[in-house]
Formats: structure tokens, C-alpha cells, sequence
């Protein structure tokens, strides 16, 4: 993304916007293929395919509550510090739970091509207002995922008497290690204030405010603002404040097919946006221009791994065929695996190898009526299947692609939400040709593994409002034009 475009979106400021008996905050989020420069759609698309797979991977056999591998794909931008206040620019992920930067001094190792110098922020300076989260805080058994107090001061070297007397504010925190598909790093956990500059004076002020601290990590050079359900998420956070900011968010990724100019529109984030509509599914379906209410899906509860948003996926339908998915993604067993994983940070929807055939088929039985299989690309690109799509005279059809949820839920899925079009060859002779890739991607058989059956990536939620209920415990969806959404709420 061109500098002058990083700035307006690094300082653009959020609103309190008036909606009924609330307040909501909205954030812009930008899209980070702004901060890239990709040689080629080629290029492009094997970096997004490399991601998703490695971010779905470390879902299997998940021994502790950790971050999924940064999908570097939106971005939001807030101010942190009282004595030293500057905004910090961070991925927005709902499939992590802490919010994390780089902090001075700060060393990334294998972290090139993986941000624009020009554009990516420096690291944070800590200032003289950022405390240190004693060993004896919620806040720390939760990064560690539940490990009792008195293990982390002594690993603190908090003395035993000290221990038992619950005395042992002087000691800090211990490090923390989060581990990624393609990285990890360690960190250790801070307070200070986080400041929500206002359309009119005051700013919205959230003091005491914890995030991670890490001073090095391996190919992640730049932090996460966790939305997941972990306490110390950013709407948990925010909800201490103002119970409504964290009990419902929702976002509107504007559909851009990749394109540059595009993507340089930002994308609503609302924090405490309240649907009126009914709670109570009448078979909702999502897609026909007039039925713009919200569908929604219940959340699938998850005691082993309680931070990411599940739902069941009961169906996809390809043209007019409608193909049962496995047990495993409709619901989640005794041992906390199956169930579908709504990821902000994964780019592609991932599904079960079987599945993913079926869905292939089917949709392949449609598109060998006119166009010609492109394997050649696939192997380039990483996505399956790929079809030569300018073919005169062709009679070959894209059929339509309908996601089915618990709850009688049905998201009929914009065309480009699942089927890229793009421009291969011209390079060293090549013949320019139109080519069209399905972007939903194979997840693999992991037979004896755990984590979740498939995720729900950010591309196939382009022109959707996404909202997660989180008093109702539900996911909703509706169609948006988003960015005439950010126009009308700011």
C-alpha cells in the first residue's frame, strides 16, 4: 500500500455512532495486500494458499490454548501509552485471544518479504507508564493457559512465603511462548492505557488495558489484536469498560477479488452493534436481495479449546445438488475436536480431504460441460480445481455454491467469494489466458488428529456483515454492500 494511504488509515480516527439505546465503535480495517508488493496473481495466490494450509496444521494436535498463525490479512490501528502515547497497527484475528506487539528492542528472525519496510511501524517503545502483570494476576494464569498462580511466581522466583501470603505483587509475569503455523515468539504482559480518539473531545480511555510485549519472534513481525473468546481478547477488554462493546462485534469485509484499488477501502469493524431482529431462525436464508436480516448459526461450546468461534457446517449445496458434510464438522465431540472454526485470519475456507472431493465433483460436473481443466496452473497457484474459462463459444457454467449451517441457516455465497478469476501467462512467451480457481481449499485426512474439521476463511465472508453474539452465543450472517456500510456509519 502506498504510504500516504498506510497514514490515512494509521491515524483515521473511530466514532461513537449513535444507534438506538447504545453506542458502537467502529474501526476501519485495512487489508494488508496493500502492504505488499507480489510479483505476480501467481505469486499472490501461493503465498494466501501457503498461509491458510500451514494456519489450518497447527490446529492438529493442540496441546494448549495458543494463537492460529496470522493469516496477514486486516489490519486495525489504535493508540497505546499515557506517558508516550502512539497508535499501534495490528492484525485483527478472531482465531486468537491476546493482543500482542513488537516492542523495542526488537529482533525478527526469517522475517523477510513478510512486511514492507517502508510502510510496516517501528516497534513500540515501552513507556514509563506500561506496568509490568504480576505472577499473581488473572491476567497471567490466562496467558498460560490456566496454570495456577502460585506455579507462575515460582517460576517468577516469588520466595514461598511470599507465596502463600499472596505477596508476591514485585514479581512479574513470566514469558510466554506462542507457537504458529510459520512462526512464534515470546512475550511478556504489560498494562497501560488504551486511548479511542473520539469524533468530539473527550477520547474513550481503557486503562489498565494488558497486552503482550515480545521482543522477538520467528516470521511474525508484526502483532495481533486478538477477538477471540479468551479474557484477554480486545472485546473482552473492552467489555470491562462498557459491557455492550464486548458483548456483540461484527464485520464487513469489502469483496476485492485481490484487486489493489480495492482493497485500499476499508472495512468496517463495529464493537456493541445490536441486531433487532428476531432470535428465532425461520430457515433464514442469506443471498436474495431483499432478505438482508441477519441468519444466524448457535456457537458450537468447546470446554477443551473455549477461545475460537465454532459452528456446524450441515451442507454445501454446488448448482442443485445438496452434499452432507461429515459428522465431525457438524458438531464437536467429548475430546474438544470437529466443529468449523469462523476465522477472520485464515484466508481460505479449509475442508475435510473427503468433503473437499465431493464438493470438487460435483463442481467439476459442472464445469467440464464447457471449460477445460487447468492443472498446469494449479500447481503454480495451489488451488483446485482451476479451469481454463475463455473459451469461445463455451456453454460451461459456474454453478451456484450455498453454505448450510445448524440452526437453519443458509449462506447462498457470491460467486467471487468462491471462484477467482485472473490472467495467467504472458511471461517468457507464454500465451495470455483467462483462468478460474475454486478457493475452497483441502484440509487433509488427519484421521487420528484433533483441532477443529475445517475453518471458515475471510474470503468466502467478503460482502457478508459477520456478527458474533456473543450473550446469545451465535454467529450471524447478512449481505452487505460494505463499503456503503462504512459510508453510512461514519
Amino acid at each position: 500500500m502506498a504510504s500516504s494511504v498506510f497514514s490515512i488509515f494509521l491515524y483515521a480516527f473511530l466514532l461513537f455512532i449513535p444507534v438506538a439505546s447504545s453506542k458502537l465503535l467502529l474501526f476501519p480495517l485495512t487489508h494488508s495486500l496493500s502492504n505488499y508488493q507480489f510479483n505476480t496473481t501467481q505469486h499472490l495466490l501461493k503465498s494466501t494458499t501457503t498461509r491458510s494450509t500451514a494456519r489450518f496444521l497447527r490446529h492438529q494436535n493442540r496441546q494448549v490454548s495458543v494463537a492460529l498463525s496470522p493469516g496477514s490479512d486486516y489490519t486495525m490501528s489504535f493508540s497505546l501509552g499515557s506517558a508516550h502515547k502512539r497508535t499501534v497497527t495490528l492484525y485483527m484475528d478472531t482465531g486468537s485471544d491476546t493482543v500482542w506487539l513488537p516492542c523495542k528492542p526488537f529482533t525478527c528472525i526469517m522475517c523477510e518479504g513478510k512486511s514492507d519496510p517502508k510502510t510496516t511501524p517501528s516497534p513500540y517503545n515501552i513507556s514509563t507508564s506500561s506496568a509490568p502483570v504480576t505472577c499473581q494476576s488473572r491476567a497471567c494464569s490466562a496467558v498460560h493457559s490456566g496454570l495456577p498462580t502460585s506455579d507462575l511466581c515460582a517460576t517468577a522466583r516469588c520466595p514461598l512465603e511470599s507465596i502463600e501470603m499472596s505477596e508476591c505483587d514485585k514479581y512479574s509475569c513470566p514469558a510466554f511462548y506462542y507457537a504458529y503455523g510459520d512462526g512464534s515468539f515470546v512475550a511478556r504482559l504489560y498494562t497501560d492505557s488504551l486511548e479511542i480518539p473520539m469524533s468530539a473531545p473527550p477520547s474513550l480511555v481503557i486503562r489498565n488495558f494488558t497486552f503482550g510485549c515480545a521482543h522477538e519472534s520467528l516470521g511474525e513481525p508484526i502483532g495481533v489484536a486478538g477477538f477471540g473468546r479468551g479474557a484477554l481478547s480486545l472485546p473482552a477488554q473492552l467489555a470491562d469498560f462498557s459491557p455492550h462493546l464486548g458483548t456483540q462485534f461484527s464485520y464487513c469485509l469489502v469483496s476485492h477479488s485481490f484487486d489493489t484499488d480495492r482493497v485500499r477501502q476499508p472495512s468496517p469493524l463495529i464493537l456493541g452493534r445490536v441486531d433487532s431482529s428476531v432470535s428465532v431462525n425461520k430457515a433464514k436464508r442469506v443471498g436474495a436481495p431483499l432478505l438482508d436480516d441477519f441468519a444466524y448459526t448457535p456457537m458450537l461450546e468447546n470446554s477443551k479449546h473455549p477461545y475460537y468461534y465454532y459452528v456446524g457446517l450441515e451442507a454445501i449445496t454446488v448448482g442443485n445438488h445438496r452434499l452432507a458434510a461429515p459428522e465431525n464438522m457438524k458438531k464437536i465431540d467429548g475430546k474438544g475436536d470437529g466443529g468449523m472454526v469462523v476465522d477472520s485470519g485464515t484466508t481460505y475456507s479449509m475442508l475435510p480431504e473427503n468433503f473437499y472431493n465431493s464438493v470438487v465433483s460435483e463442481f467439476g460436473r459442472w464445469m467440464k460441460l464447457g471449460y477445460k481443466r487447468a492443472r498446469a496452473v494449479e500447481d503454480r497457484v495451489g488451488l483446485s480445481p482451476c479451469y481454463y474459462v475463455d473459451q469461445p463459444g463455451s456453454k460451461g457454467v459456474v454453478p451456484q455454491m450455498v453454505l448450510h449451517f445448524g440452526g437453519n441457516s443458509s449462506v447462498v455465497m457470491p460467486r467471487k467469494n468462491y471462484f477467482y478469476e485472473f490472467i495467467d501467462g504472458g511471461d517468457d512467451g507464454k500465451v495470455k489466458r483467462k483462468v478460474g480457481c475454486m478457493t475452497l481449499m483441502n484440509g487433509g485426512y488427519f484421521p487420528d488428529s484433533g483441532g477443529p474439521a475445517g475453518l471458515l476463511g475471510n474470503y468466502q465472508q467478503q460482502g457478508l456483515e459477520v456478527v458474533y453474539d456473543l450473550l446469545k452465543k451465535r454467529v450471524g450472517f447478512a449481505r452487505r454492500k460494505c463499503a456503503s456500510l462504512w459510508d453510512t456509519l461514519s
